[in-house]
């Protein structure tokens, strides 16, 4: 068995090797990523895009989905994204460097990533993991460009996502569509334009996946997400960032509540929001890179270890939250969006708990060690020397 700060010649890199700001980043993206899940978990996936349909039933309810829509909704999304592209040249830097077939190396990794996700999504519809390894294939092809090029395609990617969403408003406006797995329920009557329809919806969530990815390795590649760039650099992001972007998912928030969450408003309310996404996110990542060059502390090492074992957490969280708040809770009338809160707060503090105890034990999540075994295709170490 290999010392754990050493790697083998199959295997992945050791703890040394680490870049402890993009596991803090994608620590708190992925307990992010669960206030908005959960919504959907309990409520359905029309309710995570509509506050006036289930679970708002006091105002505290829709301080909580106004907050989210603000805050949460596309940006943590974003976060893990523009990680997702980030780790993905990393990973064949690394290979290259150790003399592996990377590219070959990566296909496989993300072809069992596809794998898992097919798998997820049989447990919720929501699963992001099959369209990250399906952009893997685009972000191979141009991984060469330079820097600038990157970031740039990856944004005409991503904002091409608005077209897709005024598109679908078109649909919906002229047609009998049905959008109960967006905004209302509704009966379908019109199943040609329906299945033309629910391709465009899932479209615009994949362009603005494969963007924010693109994007996200062309930011690597520049130093930004492993915190090489000056202070004030960071600062000035993260100001015009948030400044940019949060009032503007506000203003998203804004032009649907005035329209009573009508269904013309049902996509093209939302492009304030996706217009937004990109700054705010690299405004939420250049605090979190900020905060990581300052002194560690128990909380942002528990932070790293969440972070670590992202995919587990991930799964672990559509998991309870099936089995919670789907199954178990199914036909719970009072349950609301603050009760939802409650819920994420406590598998919150469950992954705090159980992500630092189990790498005190182990080298990698479960996850993250069946992954890297099928990867490299050997046995990799998994328990700690004592």
């Amino acid at each position: 068995m290999a010392s754990s700060s050493q790697p083998t010649a199959l295997g992945p890199v050791g703890e040394s090797a680490r870049i402890t700001s993009l596991d803090l980043i994608r620590g708190i993206a992925v307990l992010g990523i669960l206030l908005m899940n959960a919504v959907a978990f309990k409520f359905g996936t029309a309710s995570y895009f509509n506050l006036s349909l289930k679970g708002s039933e006091m105002w505290l309810d829709w301080v909580v989905g106004m907050f989210g829509e603000v805050f949460i909704d596309q940006k943590f999304m974003g976060l893990f994204s523009l990680l997702f592209g980030a780790g993905m040249i990393l990973f064949i830097d690394r290979a290259s460097a150790r003399g592996r077939r990377a590219v070959w190396l990566n296909l496989w990794r993300n072809g069992l990533l596809l794998l898992i996700g097919v798998l997820h999504s049989l447990l919720w519809e929501g699963d992001v993991l099959m369209a990250y390894a399906i952009s893997s294939v685009f972000l191979l092809a141009m991984r060469k460009l330079p820097n600038w090029a990157l970031i740039s395609i990856g944004v005409v990617v991503f904002m091409s996502s608005i077209g897709a969403s005024v598109l679908a408003q078109y649909i919906a406006d002229v047609t009998d569509v049905s959008l109960s797995s967006s905004w209302e329920p509704n009966v379908v009557i019109a199943p040609t334009e329906q299945e033309y329809f629910d391709g465009l919806v899932v479209s615009g969530f994949f362009l603005r996946a494969l963007g924010l990815i693109l994007v996200g390795a062309g930011f690597y590649r520049t130093g930004f997400i492993n915190g090489d760039l000056p202070v004030k650099t960071y600062l000035a992001i993260a100001i015009i960032g948030l400044a940019v972007g949060l009032p503007l998912a506000a203003a998203g928030v804004y032009v649907t509540a005035t329209n009573d969450y009508a269904r013309e408003i049902a996509f093209i309310g939302q492009i304030p929001n996706t217009l937004g996404t990109i700054p705010a996110s690299l405004g939420y990542m250049s605090l979190i890179i900020l905060w990581s060059k300052g002194a560690d502390s128990w909380f942002k090492e528990r932070l790293r270890a969440v972070g670590r074992m992202a995919l587990t957490n991930y799964l672990m969280q559509t998991v309870l939250g099936v089995v919670v708040l789907t199954m178990l809770l199914e036909n719970v009338e009072w349950f609301n969006r603050s009760a939802v809160l409650v819920f994420v707060i406590a598998v919150w503090v469950l992954q705090f708990w159980w992500s630092q105890a189990w790498l005190s034990r182990f080298l990698f999540g479960p996850s993250e060690w069946l992954w890297r075994v099928a990867t490299y295709r050997a046995g990799q170490p998994l328990l700690r020397k004592s």
